[in-house]
C-alpha cells in the first residue's frame, strides 16, 4: 500500500513538471504564457520616479518620526508699519496662501500700583517686610528705571488700578500710587488659524522675520 502511494506521488509530480514545461502543449494542456507587454505593464514605471530634494526629504523624515498633532491657532505681534512691511514678503515666500492673515489690532496700556523708588535695596527690603506683615502680595516692577521698587498689581486700565489702590489704602498702605508703565499700542497682528504638522515644519524659516515677536497660542 505504501509503495503504491509513493508511486502515485511520483507520477503526479512528473505529470506536473511536464505540464509546467509545456510538454503537453500539443494536446491543449499548457500553462498560460505571460507575454512581454503584460510583464512590462506589471513593473513599476521608472519614468514616474522622482528624487526628493534635501528640504522635502527633511520634511518626510520629520513627519515619520513625530506623531501628528491637531491643528492649532497661533499669533505673533504686534508689529509696527515698518516691521509689517518686511514681514509680509517673508510670509508670501514661506507659507501657503490662505494659511495666514495680517490683522489690524491694538494692545491695551499697562498700569501698576507702584511703591518706590526707594533710595536703597535695604529700604526696599524693609518695605517688603512691612507689606508681608499686612498679608499683601507684591512683585518686582520689571523696569530698571523704577528699581528698586515694588508693584502691588498690574492692570489693563487706569480705573482698575485706581480701584485697587483705594482698597489698599483701606488696608493701611499709604505711599503707593498708580503709574502707567506702557502706553496703548496700535499695530498689526499675524494670525495662523490652522497650523498643522506640514505648516509647523516651515515655521523655523519664518523666525528671522518675526524677530522678538514669538508665535503664541491664540486666546
Amino acid at each position: 500500500m505504501l509503495r503504491f502511494a509513493v508511486l502515485t506521488l511520483l507520477l503526479i509530480n512528473g505529470l506536473y513538471f511536464a505540464w509546467s514545461q509545456g510538454l503537453f502543449h500539443a494536446y491543449g494542456f499548457a500553462p498560460t504564457e505571460q507575454r512581454e507587454p503584460q510583464r512590462l505593464a506589471q513593473q513599476v514605471r521608472p519614468e514616474a520616479w522622482r528624487l526628493l530634494g534635501p528640504e522635502e526629504l527633511r520634511r518626510v523624515e520629520t513627519a515619520a518620526r513625530v506623531p501628528s498633532r491637531p491643528a492649532e491657532c497661533l499669533l505673533a505681534g504686534l508689529f509696527d508699519e515698518e516691521r509689517t512691511a518686511a514681514l509680509q514678503p517673508a510670509l508670501e515666500r514661506t507659507l501657503p496662501a490662505g494659511s495666514w492673515t495680517l490683522e489690524s489690532a491694538s494692545e491695551a496700556g499697562r498700569w501698576i500700583v507702584y511703591m518706590g523708588k526707594y533710595p536703597s535695596l535695604e529700604a526696599a527690603r524693609k518695605k517688603r517686610t512691612e507689606l508681608a506683615s499686612l498679608n499683601l502680595k507684591f512683585e518686582p516692577v520689571g523696569d530698571p528705571k523704577l528699581e528698586p521698587g515694588l508693584s502691588l498689581g498690574g492692570f489693563d486700565s487706569e480705573p482698575a488700578a485706581e480701584a485697587e489702590l483705594a482698597g489698599l489704602v483701606k488696608r493701611g498702605v499709604r505711599t503707593a500710587k498708580v503709574m502707567q508703565v506702557r502706553a496703548p499700542v496700535q499695530g498689526t497682528l499675524l494670525r495662523l488659524a490652522a497650523v498643522d504638522d506640514a505648516l509647523r515644519a516651515r515655521l523655523d524659516e519664518l523666525k528671522p522675520a518675526l524677530g522678538d515677536k514669538a508665535l503664541r497660542p491664540c486666546p
